[in-house]
């Protein structure tokens, strides 16, 4: 739980930080500068967090039914050592390359999307001082996060899959994400790149959904109270987002 929260925190600042340097120089963040600050800050993400943990947490849960005496990871410093020594610190990132393209298209996809959610259910703009209800964030955040999952579904099980593989062996069923791409439905079909969907459905909005309603609440009241010291800001933002 603790690494979920320190993702969430670190995209979302990584992509505030290039939300404001993508502004024009009236204010404005337009959509495609919007969709690139969300794909830079998943691209981040992916290699400077996501990627070692998902490899250590997919080969402990691939360890599944077995007694302890049989395990070859015994818990997460274990199996990261283990992996650094008999695969080399690549080992720690098998899989970064379709992480990076699930992770950097997800976030583009779900700055993008809350936005316009906003914008379209509750007339509200970036900056603009109107204050959202907890259930407002959280039914644009719960709709928002719809629209990743199904755009990055091939790339999270090609993930899966080029992580789940050991390379101390030195045979490995996947030579590339390119690879993957090509056998996983050759031999599983097209609709296997969609494989768990559903679960990540029931999991990523709810999740979505409870991570706005807290992080609008205390984007807003710090906003308020800045416009609050500087009237004249409230003016500025408000003709910024009246040309949105």
């Amino acid at each position: 739980m603790l690494g979920l929260v320190s993702v969430q925190c670190r995209t979302a600042n990584c992509a505030a930080v290039l939300q404001s340097l993508l502004r024009d120089k009236d204010g404005r963040l337009n959509d495609g500068s919007r969709l690139a600050a969300g794909l830079a800050a998943g691209v981040t993400e992916a290699v400077v967090i996501v990627t070692p943990f998902e490899v250590v947490k997919i080969r402990l849960q691939q360890q599944k039914g077995l007694a302890y005496g049989q395990l070859k990871y015994h818990n997460p410093v274990h199996c990261a050592v283990t992996i650094l020594r008999e695969e080399g610190v690549r080992g720690m990132w098998s899989g970064a390359t379709p992480t990076m393209m699930r992770n950097g298209t997800n976030q583009m996809c779900l700055f993008w999307a809350k936005a316009n959610m906003d914008k379209y259910l509750w007339g509200k703009y970036e900056g603009d001082g109107k204050q959202l209800t907890p259930t407002q964030s959280m039914t644009s955040g719960f709709a928002a996060a719809f629209l990743g999952p199904c755009a990055t579904g091939p790339m999270d099980v090609i993930k899966t899959r080029m992580m789940a593989q050991s390379k101390a062996g030195g045979q490995v069923q996947y030579k590339s994400m390119l690879d993957a791409l090509v056998k996983i439905p050759q031999q599983e079909g097209i609709r296997s790149l969609w494989r768990g969907l559903l679960p990540r459905l029931m999991r990523i909005p709810p999740g979505q959904a409870i991570v706005w309603a807290v992080s609008d609440q205390i984007t807003q009241y710090f906003e308020h109270r800045e416009l609050a010291k500087h009237p004249e800001l409230l003016a500025a933002k408000t003709t910024a987002a009246a040309g949105q």
